[in-house]
């Protein structure tokens, strides 16, 4: 048999039968026992009640087609949906020392880390998770045929960003950039004018972007922009607009103003990024426009930590402390509004082992258990434009899942802590890490000689 072209996807994937389990489902929080959940192919391919299943006990059955399912009996451990992190940054793995050395990575030594960085996610139970600028297709493609074992990725490519604004790392005492804007950085790219954000806008979409993401305010970490700018004019954003609605997709702003989240809204985006300064006016019109809003309270609390201290320059603390402060309340004002929250972190290099904390804080925030995970799973399927296939357990849909030895339902803080609670992460019906030897790693399974 000729070698493929590309071995590392021609190893099957196992069948498996999940008996017993206590599935939980995130669209409305209902919670079902003695479920019998089938994998086939990287799909929940049949759910049913135990009692339609004989043999509940752990065995490889045979079966006349020659094919060999492997039976789990979890007695009654909880299943919920993969998770997914709607804002992440690949090109920012750790390995550097600070806030600028972490952004400005070498692009060729960030591309190596950065499938480590993808093992770390899904070991924390993500198995979605959504860039917001930096990763490329390369990566993208190669979590998607298994070469490493990660979550699937949806890529923003190049956040798209004003001279002096909150993509363009330069100091003020750096030169200017040669010519014509267009500058490409680690996380950003830099475009000024109509015409330079059609082709930006068009070139991210020709290098494999499945959404685009544009900068409209200030930001924490930028060096030469104050938190309340104001940037990109009308015309700038709907012409990005025009651009991805035109290839079937959508924009998602970072803004954290209510005048810049405005401006972004009734300019075609269907997105907002952070959100921290959200006001009531403002969070009833994201949710009347049924625009998602990703609070990432998360990295805030991380930068401002003793843990990291030192991360962030001296200069650049003071804005973190802002926005960590109104995280809350954004929250607050946007869950009394009824907008459509997902989960996100945003976190850089070494900030990143807080993925998960994100669950707690918005607990903090004064959250049920229920709406926080529909942040990382439904709503976030919904915005992914992929509630067909991710979000849910249901038959048909991408063999996401992770086996639980609690509820989240009654303390999200479950997710908060993989180490003692996290059993089993499956993406696309693999099993790409586990802690349990009931149902271990795929990886591991290796043919004996005798």
């Amino acid at each position: 048999m000729a070698t493929p072209v590309k071995p590392w996807t021609s190893t099957p994937r196992k069948r498996y039968r999940l008996v017993d389990c206590t599935l939980i489902d995130p669209k409305d929080g209902t919670t079902h026992s003695h479920v019998t959940i089938d994998l086939r192919d990287g799909l929940i391919h049949r759910m049913t009640k135990l009692s339609q299943w004989p043999s509940p006990a752990d065995e490889v059955l045979s079966w006349t087609q020659g094919e060999e399912v492997t039976i789990v009996n979890l007695d009654g451990k909880f299943v919920v949906p993969g998770l997914i992190d709607c804002h992440v940054h690949f090109a920012t793995p750790p390995g550097e020392d600070g806030l600028k050395d972490t952004v400005n990575q070498d692009p060729k030594t960030s591309l190596l880390r950065q499938p480590w960085l993808a093992g770390e996610m899904v070991k924390r139970g993500f198995t979605s998770v959504r860039d917001c600028g930096g990763a490329g297709l390369a990566l993208k493609e190669a979590l998607a045929e298994g070469l490493y074992p990660g979550p699937r990725v949806f890529i923003a490519g190049h956040a798209i960003s004003q001279t002096a604004g909150h993509g363009d790392l330069r100091s003020a005492k750096d030169s200017e950039y040669a010519c014509c804007g267009g500058h490409v950085n680690g996380l950003g790219r830099i475009a000024d004018g109509v015409d330079q954000c059609l082709h930006a806008a068009r070139e991210e979409l020709r290098q494999g972007a499945d959404f685009l993401k544009i900068m409209v305010s200030g930001g924490v970490v930028s060096p030469t922009d104050r938190l309340t700018n104001l940037q990109y004019t009308p015309e700038e954003i709907r012409a990005i607009s025009k651009v991805a609605t035109d290839a079937g997709t959508y924009v998602t702003a970072h803004a954290y103003t209510p005048a810049s989240i405005q401006n972004a809204i009734a300019n075609g985006v269907m997105g907002i990024e952070h959100g921290n300064l959200i006001d009531e006016a403002t969070a009833k019109l994201v949710a009347e426009r049924g625009v998602f809003l990703t609070p990432t309270l998360v990295t805030y609390q991380a930068m401002a930590s003793k843990e990291f201290a030192g991360f962030l320059p001296a200069s650049i603390a003071a804005n973190n402390l802002q926005v960590l402060e109104a995280g809350f309340k954004s929250v607050q004002n946007a869950d009394a509004a009824g907008v459509t929250m997902c989960y996100g972190t945003d976190l850089l290099g070494p900030l990143q082992v807080k993925q998960t904390g994100e669950f707690a804080l918005r607990k903090k925030a004064g959250l049920s258990a229920l709406k926080v995970l529909q942040s990382a799973t439904v709503n976030a399927a919904r915005m992914l434009r992929q509630e067909d296939r991710l979000g849910r357990l249901k038959e048909g849909f991408a063999a996401d899942l992770l086996v639980l030895n609690a509820n989240p339902l009654e303390d999200i803080e479950v997710l908060d802590r993989p180490e003692k609670h996290l059993l089993a992460v499956v993406r696309e019906g693999r099993v790409l890490h586990s802690r349990w030897s009931k149902l271990p790693s795929d990886s591991q399974q290796v043919r004996n000689i005798e």
